[in-house]
C-alpha cells in the first residue's frame, strides 16, 4: 500500500465508488472507466483484491480483467471511512512517529557501535595473545632442536 502514490489512490477510491446498486461491476464498465487502458485496470483491480476489498468472478486469463468484480461488504466500509485517500493522507502526516522511530534507531546504533569497539579491542587482545603463544612455541621448538642436537653431539663424541 505505500507504494502508491495520491492520484492512485484516488483512482482506487473512484473504481470502489463505481459499485453500483448490485455491487459489481462488469469488465466493459471497468475498461470504461479506465479508458480502455486495460493495463491500468488490471494493476488497480489486482491492488483491490489483494487488500481483500473485491472478488472476482470469471476470467479472462491471468492478465487480463475478470468478467465481473463484486464489491465485498469490507470493501464498502472502507470506502465509507475515507478509502485509499484516506490512507495515503494518514500516512503523511506520521513524521512526528517517525522521529520517535529516529531516536530508538540512534540510540540502538550507539549501542551497536559501543559493542562493535568493545569486540574489535577483545579480538585485538586475543590476538595479541596468539601472537605470545606462537612465539612461546617457537621458542620451544628451538630449545628442543638445540637439546636434540646437543644428545646426538654427546652420542657423537663418546
Amino acid at each position: 500500500m505505500s507504494d502508491l502514490n495520491e492520484f492512485e489512490c484516488e483512482l482506487l477510491d473512484t473504481l470502489l465508488g463505481a459499485f453500483g446498486v448490485p455491487d459489481s461491476l462488469t469488465r466493459l464498465q471497468v475498461l470504461d472507466l479506465f479508458g480502455q487502458d486495460e493495463a491500468a485496470a488490471f494493476a488497480m483491480v489486482q491492488i483491490l483484491l489483494r487488500e481483500d476489498l473485491i472478488k472476482s468472478s470469471g476470467s479472462y486469463g491471468e492478465f487480463e480483467l475478470p468478467e465481473r468484480l463484486i464489491l465485498k461488504p469490507k470493501g464498502e466500509k472502507f470506502l465509507s471511512q475515507g478509502g485509499f485517500t484516506r490512507r495515503f493522507r494518514d500516512a503523511q502526516q506520521k513524521p512526528v512517529e517517525v522521529g520517535g522511530t529516529l531516536a530508538k534507531l540512534q540510540q540502538q546504533n550507539m549501542r551497536l557501535q559501543n559493542l562493535k569497539l568493545s569486540l574489535e579491542s577483545e579480538v585485538s587482545a586475543l590476538k595479541k595473545q596468539v601472537s605470545i603463544m606462537r612465539q612461546r612455541q617457537l621458542i620451544l621448538l628451538i630449545a628442543l632442536a638445540l637439546s636434540c642436537l646437543f644428545c646426538i653431539a654427546v652420542v657423537l663424541y663418546k
